[in-house]
């Protein structure tokens, strides 16, 4: 009678299948990077200057299926620097993860895969321009954190007005 007990107890305890495929997940599945070059097109000249370099960074990010609730979400960080007309380098890193987000509202996914999947990606990115930089031999890049959230809304306000991105 003991065992009946604990077994009944057991069963109530853990939730059923059912329950737990209802269950809204959240999952890092792997960080990986997709795609990475640098150009220093006019070395060894370049090296020979003493301007800073004019930094402009330009972002852009997407995300896609691949099966039921795991998504393949890319941001492509591209960094040219230029002194005056010349080209010092130009960088650029797609840095891609793949997550499983399972049984989230539809109107909650968006905002996951826009603003959440690339706050987690844009660090790594960070790291590979700052270190491919440096292996190329200038200066290290520290780009400063964006705010994905701001980049969504500006995004869906541009669209609501017809605007093009």
């Amino acid at each position: 009678m003991a065992q009946d007990k604990k077994a009944a107890s057991a069963e109530a305890a853990s939730p059923s299948a059912p329950e737990e495929a209802q269950q809204a997940g959240f999952a890092i599945e792997k960080l990986y990077i997709k795609d990475a070059s640098i150009e220093v097109p006019n070395a060894p000249q370049i090296f020979t200057e003493r301007t800073a370099p004019q930094v402009n960074v330009e972002l852009a990010n997407n995300a896609k299926k691949l099966d039921d609730g795991v998504f393949d979400v890319a941001i492509k960080v591209t960094v040219t620097a230029k002194i005056d007309e010349n080209t010092a380098f130009l960088v650029e890193v797609v840095q891609a993860g793949i997550f499983g987000v399972r049984n989230i509202p539809e109107e909650n996914l968006e905002v996951i895969l826009a603003i959440t999947c690339p706050n987690i990606l844009f660090p790594y990115a960070r790291e590979a321009i700052s270190d491919m930089v440096t292996r190329a031999g200038f200066m290290p890049v520290l780009l400063n954190p964006i705010n994905f959230e701001a980049l969504y809304q500006q995004q869906k306000q541009a669209e609501a007005s017809g605007e093009p991105n």
